[in-house]
């Protein structure tokens, strides 16, 4: 069985990290590159549910979709 999940993923100075959304915990995964922090975050999402078992899961998923967006705030 497989399930979808929304990931997300940052472009830092020193790499990229991934993270999904819905899931309870901690979950992440990083890399060099894009992919390779997509493929360590897919890894770390089967680990996360085989270690802890259904009770990951936030329900039926909330987030139907994701948006990153920029805003200049005055500070």
């Amino acid at each position: 069985m497989a399930r979808q999940f929304k990931i997300i993923i940052e472009k830092h100075p020193d790499g990229y990290v991934a993270y999904p959304l819905g899931l309870k915990g901690v979950v992440v995964g990083e890399g060099d590159t894009y992919e390779e922090a997509l493929s360590d975050v897919k890894s770390a999402i089967a680990f996360h549910i085989e270690t802890f078992g259904a009770e990951v899961f936030e329900g039926e998923p909330s987030v139907l979709e994701a948006f990153i967006a920029e805003a200049r705030v005055p500070v």
